[in-house]
């Protein structure tokens, strides 16, 4: 279990992340876009175990309130018409307000102008059927949670609900969404419910939020599901469309709150702003997530201040910025993700891992990024304009070599130990201020065809003990794997075009490996088990002989492996 200290609130942005030995991480974090103000204003240091899975990240999280369907029943309901209201037994009618004043369930139907609001003692659940109900209020919310226990609203199957609320609010308004709840919040049913959030969000709870069932269509100004402690989505259909944020959990005060999990449901969100954004977690173990940030360059498709823990579900990202964005770490034990992003397809503080799973960065300024950066699993897919994958403790521009930054060993580790991993680069394909170890698992580089930029990039050398490596890029900076690796490695300067067939043979002619290239290159870098120590392979293209090396030696003109080589 990960534990979290949030110190006070402080104007900082973010202040360091230092890497504690191998089991810990530390993280000073301001979650990004997580103020209704759009500004940073929390400092939070927390320390995150090593174990990145799913249940590990939520087992640090307290649970989410949640009023389930066996809790009560809808034949106690008191019926409510909305048309022409009438005081009952727990509900008291002052012009076009409609208040809930006890626990209970309560049947809504028909049509109000004006509000529903929900004033129940603090210890009472109460539930709202909505049944073919539509409520639409001018001057405040449509339905106002001021005081309850737990509240839930269910859609009746069969039935289509409407809410809308004012088209703008004071700045000081204490309840500003066309649904706001200051208690725990819980919409179920098989019914739909669509949501105008005319003058800020579009369903909001300044404690739990969570979404169990139904069709649920929000169009916000600003955010458009917001649960401050927590925002829980285990079913439904939902469609938002929000000026601001799609989904978000923002409360940074609490280090066991602030966070979003989905295990199930269908997520459609458009957003001008993030789409999903937690202060702490945004973990996904199921359901299917598509998301499209429209707005500013700063707009990202997933953003945690601690955590992004993606182990199942189908997740699809078109952000203007980061497509996955973590203030600490991602980790990725499962599922798909497509991202395509204006800046970096992943970004993480501390440390990016992927254990399993099908990653695809169709597009991107730098593919994966991270201080630590660790795939030992899953199918891996990178196109970058610039780095494919980046070791670097900044967060942003490039890594070693004359990408950028010092030539020193910054720390940072780009770890292969599992998996196949794909990079087309038009910057480095390879990339780490530090070291980098290959262990195992399958990988291609179709590297830049620029001078300034390698196929395989480090400050602090690169180790090779197993795995399969085919890197082809340009000459200026190609380098090869330190002379010291384990396992034996193969390099030359042969040079064509996309869609040339290569072939490395051996001393009897033998195929050792046979690719083909996507891109121009002018060398080739290979490793794997079948390599022999001082043996003479040659390299063809096309059929036609292009060269012949020597294992284990250096490209002329390239930068040849170990630390401090430049």
């Amino acid at each position: 279990m990960r534990r979290r200290l949030i110190l006070p609130v402080i104007p900082l942005a973010i202040a360091g992340l230092v890497l504690s030995g191998c089991a810990t991480t530390t993280a000073t974090t301001s979650p990004a876009s997580v103020s209704d103000s759009g500004s940073a204003t929390t400092q939070a240091t927390v320390t995150i175990d090593s174990d990145l899975a799913a249940d590990a990240v939520l087992a640090a999280d307290a649970d989410a309130t949640v009023v389930r369907d066996d809790e009560w029943s809808a034949s106690d309901a008191v019926d409510v018409d909305l048309s022409s209201p009438s005081s009952g037994s727990g509900v008291e009618i002052d012009g076009s307000t409609v208040t809930i004043t006890t626990a209970g369930v309560y049947r809504l139907s028909g049509s109000l102008d004006g509000s529903v609001v929900v004033a129940a003692p603090d210890d009472a659940q109460v539930v709202l059927i909505l049944d073919d109900a539509s409520i639409a209020n001018t001057a405040g919310p449509a339905i106002d949670v001021q005081t309850a226990d737990d509240v839930a609203i269910s859609l009746a199957d069969g039935t289509s609900n409407t809410v809308s609320d004012a088209s703008s609010y004071a700045d000081d308004a204490s309840a500003n969404a066309a649904i706001y709840a200051d208690a725990d919040l819980t919409i179920t049913g098989t019914g739909s419910l669509e949501v105008r959030g005319n003058g800020n969000d579009g369903i909001a709870s300044t404690d739990d939020l969570a979404i169990l069932s139904g069709t649920i269509t929000v169009d916000a100004a600003d955010d458009g599901l917001r649960g401050k402690d927590a925002l829980v989505v285990e079913g439904g259909t939902i469609d938002v469309t929000a000026g601001g944020d799609a989904l978000k959990s923002d409360d940074d005060q609490d280090a066991a709150a602030g966070y979003i999990a989905i295990s199930g449901g269908a997520i459609t969100a458009t957003s001008g702003d993030d789409g999903l954004t937690a202060a702490t977690d945004v973990v996904v173990t199921d359901g299917t997530v598509d998301l499209t940030t429209t707005g500013s360059d700063g707009a990202k498709g997933i953003v945690a201040g601690v955590v992004v823990a993606i182990d199942g579900g189908d997740v699809t990202v078109d952000a203007a910025d980061d497509a996955i964005h973590s203030d600490g770490s991602v980790g990725i034990g499962g599922g798909t993700a497509r991202l395509s992003s204006g800046d970096d397809g992943m970004h993480a503080e501390a440390t990016l891992e992927i254990r399993a799973g099908d990653v695809t960065v169709a597009k991107s300024s730098e593919g994966l990024e991270g201080k630590d950066i660790a795939i030992s699993g899953g199918t891996v897919s990178v196109t970058s304009d610039d780095d494919g994958v980046n070791a670097s403790a900044g967060s942003s521009g490039s890594g070693g070599g004359q990408g950028g930054g010092s030539m020193a060993d910054g720390g940072e580790t780009l770890v292969i130990s599992g998996g196949t991993l794909t990079v087309s680069a038009q910057g480095d394909g390879l990339d780490s201020n530090g070291s980098m170890t290959i262990s195992g698992g399958d990988t291609v580089v179709y590297g830049p065809t620029g001078q300034g930029n390698g196929a395989l990039d480090t400050n602090g050398g690169l180790t090779v003990t197993g795995g399969t490596v085919v890197a082809l890029g340009s000459a200026g900076m190609a380098e090869t794997p330190d002379p010291s690796s384990a396992q034996q490695w193969v390099a030359a300067s042969v040079s064509g075009s996309a869609g040339d067939r290569i072939q490395i043979t051996d001393a009897s002619g033998a195929v050792v490996a046979s690719f083909t290239a996507e891109k121009d290159y002018a060398t080739v870098v290979y490793t794997s088990p079948d390599i022999v120590d001082g043996a003479t392979y040659s390299f063809g293209v096309n059929g036609s002989s292009a060269a012949t090396a020597t294992e284990g030696t250096a490209l002329a003109g390239g930068m040849g492996g170990g630390p401090g080589r430049r």
